[in-house]
């Protein structure tokens, strides 16, 4: 196997979030560690912006700014057209700050339960941040990916996490969770931003290949 040509730093401790990531973006040469790798006692920064770009900056800059080096932050979730957007920015919070999954997912379904099956549509949207502290004013790059799709009327399906047994992907007629992972990736919110990341990252790599060949061409 060939070493990474480049590392980032993903600002996750969530497993399926850095499952994804290393799947998205390993094809192309990089490497995704994440922070409780190599700062375990890092604290996450407090995610109070009001849109799921804010929050994915906030989390960028502070880890690049911690490690010095490239840092990507995703923040994403769910919007719900019968509850007015929500739960949005909450969407790990729906149910109270330290919610479950299940927990999440029983208080979306309460909320849900007198909205009819042609009502129930909702997106999973994901907004991935970039920041490089080695460029001048530390390049910031924000990429967004959305999947369209309805709330089912219970869960299904046994894969994926959060509110992936309840979200059906529209035209497919599965849940998240019902899909197979490759079939995921093609489909959802995240996959679809990591996919419009990759060209920023694939510039990143010639530029150090660039600053590579220039530094031996001195010697």
């Amino acid at each position: 196997m060939s070493p990474p040509l480049m590392t980032v730093v993903l600002a996750s401790h969530n497993l399926g979030k850095v499952a994804e990531f290393r799947t998205l973006l390993g094809g192309i040469g990089i490497e995704v560690i994440t922070i409780g790798e190599i700062l375990p006692a890092f604290p996450p920064p407090v995610e109070d912006g009001s849109t799921f770009e804010d929050n994915a900056l906030i989390k960028a800059r502070a880890v690049a700014a911690a490690t010095q080096m490239i840092a990507i932050a995703d923040d994403s979730g769910l919007e719900v057209d019968a509850l007015f957007g929500r739960p949005g920015v909450r969407s790990a919070r729906f149910a109270h700050e330290a919610a479950t999954d299940a927990e999440n997912n029983a208080a979306l379904l309460t909320q849900l339960a007198e909205v009819e099956d042609g009502l129930r549509t909702a997106r999973f949207r994901c907004v991935i941040a970039m920041v490089d502290p080695f460029t001048e004013g530390d390049k910031q790059v924000v990429v967004e990916g959305r999947c369209e799709g309805v709330i089912a009327t219970s869960a299904k399906g046994e894969s994926g996490f959060g509110y992936d047994p309840l979200f059906v992907v529209a035209g497919v007629g599965r849940t998240y969770a019902e899909l197979a992972h490759d079939e995921k990736n093609k489909l959802s919110h995240r996959g679809k931003a990591a996919r419009a990341l990759l060209p920023q990252l694939e510039a990143l790599l010639e530029a150090r290949r660039i600053d590579a060949m220039r530094v031996l061409g001195d010697g």
